[in-house]
């Protein structure tokens, strides 16, 4: 399965890290042909170190508000993307009776990873990273703005 469906909507468990970055960097490739959001099981605050890698590739994060699925209608978008197993459930669970589809990528969660400043960043470059290299994979690279 290839192509940018025309609705994407990225969710993990706190919509802090996996979910905002998935979101951003998919708005600076596809937002101009595709509606992007981005959710969380249960919403938490934006985590600095996610803003801090996508400031390094100049994306500006720090606006980021989290929404959990009850913000939004999961069944109005055409894929859901999930990238933690609790987000994935309940992905499934809300869209039980649509006919939207939902694709689990396992992407590790960063703050899991202990350690200095830079060895905390630099988790967090991998996952940023891991879900830019999914997104080129699976929706294509498009003709105008990169990362």
């Amino acid at each position: 399965m290839s192509g940018l469906p025309a609705s994407v909507l990225f969710a993990c468990s706190h919509n802090a890290i996996r979910s905002p970055m998935a979101e951003a960097m998919a708005k600076r490739l596809y937002g101009h042909t595709a509606y992007l959001d981005s959710v969380g099981v249960q919403p938490g605050e934006l985590d600095s170190f996610a803003a801090a890698v996508l400031d390094e590739i100049g994306i500006d994060l720090h606006h980021h508000h989290g929404k959990s699925f009850d913000d939004v209608d999961p069944s109005s978008f055409d894929l859901i993307v999930t990238l933690s197993p609790e987000a994935h459930h309940s992905a499934l669970e809300f869209t039980r009776s649509a006919s939207t589809d939902v694709e689990y990528w396992p992407i590790p969660d960063p703050s899991a990873v202990e350690g200095s400043r830079e060895t905390r960043l630099d988790s967090y470059r991998r996952t940023r990273d891991l879900i830019l290299a999914r997104l080129k994979a699976r929706f294509g690279v498009p003709s105008g703005p990169s990362i």
